[in-house]
């Protein structure tokens, strides 16, 4: 059963433009990982909305194991600043039982 992670992410609007660039140039290790299956970040459309990183896994043990890989303490050493980040957000982990294309 394909399991989905969303990291809600609550990024103040003068922070937007770096915050993507963060995703645009990063190291790209996440794709490497067993298990992996994708990835998609989406953009608020509301100023006060949250971007929303979406990692798609074929079951919970491969992410489990990427947040215990070297490559995960690598993508997260260097973050954007703690003023960066307004209240809320956090991550909420799924099973997928439907999905159409």
């Amino acid at each position: 059963m394909q399991y989905v992670v969303a990291n809600r992410v609550p990024v103040k609007p003068e922070f937007h433009q770096e915050f993507e660039e963060r995703f645009r140039r990063r190291a790209g290790e996440v794709e490497k990982q067993p298990g992996f299956v994708r990835m998609e970040i989406l953009r608020p459309v509301a100023e006060d909305g949250m971007y929303i990183v979406l990692t798609h896994w074929q079951d919970k043990d491969a992410f489990q194991a990427w947040l215990r890989s070297d490559d995960f303490k690598a993508a997260h050493q260097n973050p954007l600043p703690k003023e960066a980040f307004g209240a809320g957000g956090g991550i909420e982990q799924h099973e997928v039982i439907i999905s159409a294309g």
